[in-house]
């Protein structure tokens, strides 16, 4: 766990936090298994994952990490940090439709039920 967010995690963070996101609840450097998560939703098993440049040994660890965590019934999303700063409308689309397929509305009552 790091101690400090890099400039793409606050920025996504501006707009995950305080349930901005459909109410969805959101938190920051949580811990799963003996990995720790960027952005976790533990309401929808989602958990988002922001990347800068990567390295053979850091892909293998994101690999490994993202096992574990789908292993725990979780979906991971990825995004390099120069999407989120460059397109969060973007990111947040993808991660919302991640929310929707996780909890899908249920369909009304048919007439009169």
């Amino acid at each position: 766990m790091r101690n400090e967010a890099s400039p793409p995690e606050r920025f996504l963070w501006q707009r995950l936090r305080n349930r901005q996101l459909n109410g969805h609840k959101f938190s920051r450097q949580m811990p799963l298994g003996p990995y720790f998560c960027d952005f976790l939703c533990r309401e929808a098993k989602l958990i988002i994952e922001l990347d800068g440049s990567t390295h053979d040994d850091s892909a293998e660890y994101d690999a490994r990490r993202d096992a574990c965590c789908r292993e725990l019934g979780f979906t991971v999303l990825r995004f390099q940090n120069a999407e989120v700063i460059g397109n969060i409308e973007g990111v947040l689309s993808h991660i919302m439709a991640a929310l929707v397929q996780a909890h899908p509305q249920p369909l009304p009552p048919a007439g009169g039920e």
